[in-house]
């Protein structure tokens, strides 16, 4: 099965008793998704605030949080474990892989992006509702995959046992030639680490590639894709689109939730610039 689902099957999915769907926008510049979502989304969505979801007591940003309080958020959203599940957000693809990342983690088994997000539902004529969303209340069941979430111990030894560590930041800020939007971090990357933005998982009109397109573009950074993978990004909101991609490769990753913004704010992590 696809982890993502066209703009077309999604509107013929439309009303359907089982089906929910989650506006999942998030930016770094600290754009408010909410007010974008009640502007415009789309028929019968509910809006998901990555950083209200997430772990309080973290001083990073947006860390996954306990599978009691993720249970919580999303039965106050109406939303199931068993339910169809249908992510998206207002860039294209983005943060919405977040998302569909927070829930396959903690249980439901029938998530998926939507291919393109908001921007091609728009471009394509498609229907569009506004105001706040007003969900019934729904029960939960988390049932968190073991090994989803990578700790910052694990990089440590992913770093020194040669496992894969593929960062989705742009060049620039990989390679330590451009300063870190958070203040205390340090620039560069992790030792050993590949460099893949996400971006380059898209295709020009903001959907994923998919087959042999898709597979080259891990395949291009020296990614052997039978050799175990960690994601990770600035604040593990991107290196999710990277677990997406390789999830529609049939290929499991596990996502660094600290990312940089955790490695590159300690002093006794390693760092490298090149």
């Amino acid at each position: 099965m696809s982890f993502l689902i066209s703009a077309e099957d999604l509107a013929a999915r439309l009303g359907r008793p089982n089906l929910r769907i989650i506006d999942g926008s998030w930016s770094l510049d600290g754009r408010d998704g909410r007010a974008d979502f009640e502007q415009a989304h789309v028929p019968g969505a509910v809006f998901f605030d990555l950083d209200a979801v997430s772990n309080a007591a973290s001083p990073l940003p947006h860390m996954m949080p306990s599978p009691a309080a993720f249970a919580a958020a999303a039965g106050a959203l109406g939303v199931a474990a068993a339910d169809q599940i249908v992510v998206y957000d207002t860039a294209g693809l983005f943060s919405a892989a977040r998302v569909w990342w927070m829930f396959r983690t903690m249980g439901a088994r029938d998530v998926r992006v939507l291919d393109g997000g908001l921007p091609l539902w728009r471009s394509q004529g498609r229907p569009l509702e506004r105001g706040a969303a007003t969900p019934r209340s729904a029960s939960f069941q988390v049932d968190p995959v073991p090994g989803a979430v990578a700790e910052l111990s694990d990089v440590r030894a992913a770093v020194g046992q040669g496992v894969q560590i593929v960062d989705a930041r742009g060049a620039a800020r990989f390679e330590g030639l451009a300063p870190e939007p958070r203040p205390g971090v340090r620039s560069g990357h992790m030792p050993g680490a590949l460099n893949l933005p996400y971006g380059q998982l898209l295709n020009p009109d903001g959907t994923m590639k998919r087959g042999a397109a898709l597979a080259q573009a891990f395949a291009g950074i020296g990614l052997d894709l039978d050799r175990p993978v960690i994601t990770t990004c600035g604040s593990g909101v991107t290196a999710a689109m990277l677990t997406l991609g390789l999830a529609e490769l049939g290929r499991p990753s596990r996502l660094y939730d600290g990312s940089w913004s955790e490695w590159g704010a300690r002093e006794d992590t390693p760092v490298q610039t090149d």
